[in-house]
């Protein structure tokens, strides 16, 4: 990888995750000036982090990615772009302008967040978010841990955290097993994955597998303690040390709308290269459809080629893309969220933890631009990223309203953002 001062590139590549890294290696491949933008240290994303033990297939992209002329970037949030292809980012006191031709989304996803009385108490995670503590050097061994939620997420870090060490306590799943076991019967088409699960499974052989279950409460004065779980009308109270939950991914689509990209059913619409209804812009990974680590090495790989003009030899690649959203369509119906979950919290409980506004103080706003004016939900740090898609499941509700800066940045930030608007003009 190189790093450059020039602020000009052929195709500028947002998100240094696996559709990010394929992106920007394919283009680099055929000869594109690239840089690589990732608000992290080091390239991989959440699914290939450093430090942690890589599949082969993450270690020969990242291999793949050190050899290419690549300027990768790290430590960067975009938080600006401006129409003449130009786009902002902040890291730490400096500020970037980089000048594109393409520009590549490959912002990733993050973890749906659903509020239940006592999900804001230490030791209650995100799934995803655990997991990744625990690869980071958190402590686990020893510990009682309870993973729920919904998807194959759940077994996955299950399994990681029980090689290091974790007394998994249960797993539960809030789809019923009728479903899982369709869903599971329609793998045998795709073998890597169905033994992909039974393995997780294998390792999880002491655990307690639940379905149709899911946690109501968690306990504790100022630590998690204990968890209530419910399963067909049934409670009880396990002892634990951490809770890890994981409703669904919600695609890290702030930035695409900014510039104005198409949204469909929540995510980034594309065409078969992945290219976006804004010209120029093309857009891979999870924000154009949550469907795993290979579907996003094959739309990053797509876009890249298309972005670096070589759109002919993307041709097989489509064909397999189209084949995995198949598989993407079952699993999103498989994994759909019950309703019951929309109760779950109580008057009391926080909704937005940035601005501590309750479940009861939203519920009485028609929409969430009147919940924003009177509350100031979503108006805190993470900029709605997590009590929005909480509302949207929980109300129904549209959250919209994307405005700069993308993201919380410092005044100065914000006094460059009204130059490049001015350029613009």
């Amino acid at each position: 990888m190189t790093s450059s001062s020039d602020s000009h590139f052929d195709v500028v590549v947002v998100g240094a995750g696996p559709a990010g890294i394929a992106a920007a290696v394919c283009a680099a491949e055929k000869g594109a000036r690239i840089a690589l933008l990732d608000d992290n240290p080091a390239p991989g994303g959440q699914i290939w982090r450093r430090g942690d033990a890589l599949s082969s297939i993450g270690q020969q992209w990242l291999a793949r990615l050190s050899r290419a002329k690549v300027a990768y970037l790290p430590g960067l949030r975009v938080y600006d772009h401006a129409a003449d292809g130009m786009i902002a980012a902040e890291c730490g006191q400096d500020r970037v302008e980089l000048q594109y031709e393409k520009l590549i989304l490959a912002t990733g996803a993050r973890e749906l967040f659903l509020p239940f009385p006592g999900w804001t108490l230490p030791n209650v995670f995100g799934a995803g978010g655990l997991d990744a503590m625990a690869r980071g050097g958190l402590p686990v061994k020893g510990k009682r841990v309870v993973v729920a939620g919904t998807g194959p997420l759940l077994l996955a870090v299950a399994a990681h955290l029980c090689a290091r060490g974790a007394k998994i306590i249960a797993v539960c799943e809030q789809a019923p097993l009728r479903r899982v076991a369709r869903f599971a019967f329609g793998l045998l088409a795709q073998p890597g994955k169905l033994m992909q699960g039974a393995g997780y499974r294998w390792r999880l052989r002491r655990s307690q597998l639940l379905f149709a279950c899911w946690p109501v409460a968690a306990h504790g004065k100022t630590v998690l303690e204990s968890v209530t779980l419910y399963q067909a009308n049934r409670k009880w109270t396990v002892a634990c040390d951490f809770l890890a939950c994981g409703f669904h991914l919600v695609p890290n689509i702030e930035l695409a709308q900014f510039i104005g990209c198409r949204i469909e059913d929540g995510f980034v619409t594309v065409d078969d290269l992945q290219q976006t209804s804004v010209k120029n812009v093309l857009c891979a990974g999870e924000p154009t459809s949550i469907g795993g680590v290979d579907l996003a090495l094959i739309e990053g790989q797509i876009a890249g080629l298309a972005a670096a003009g070589a759109s002919q030899e993307a041709t097989p690649l489509v064909r397999r893309k189209q084949n995995m959203l198949a598989f993407v369509r079952a699993m999103r119906a498989m994994y759909q969220l019950d309703p019951e979950l929309r109760c779950l919290a109580d008057d009391d409980t926080i909704v937005c933890r940035c601005e501590d506004i309750s479940y009861d103080a939203l519920r009485r706003h028609s929409g969430w631009r009147d919940a924003k004016l009177q509350t100031r939900c979503g108006m805190g740090p993470c900029q709605g990223r997590i009590c929005g898609a909480a509302a949207e499941f929980l109300f129904g509700w549209h959250v919209d309203g994307i405005r700069p800066p993308v993201l919380p940045v410092l005044v100065s930030s914000l006094i460059t953002r009204d130059r490049i608007s001015e350029e613009a003009l």
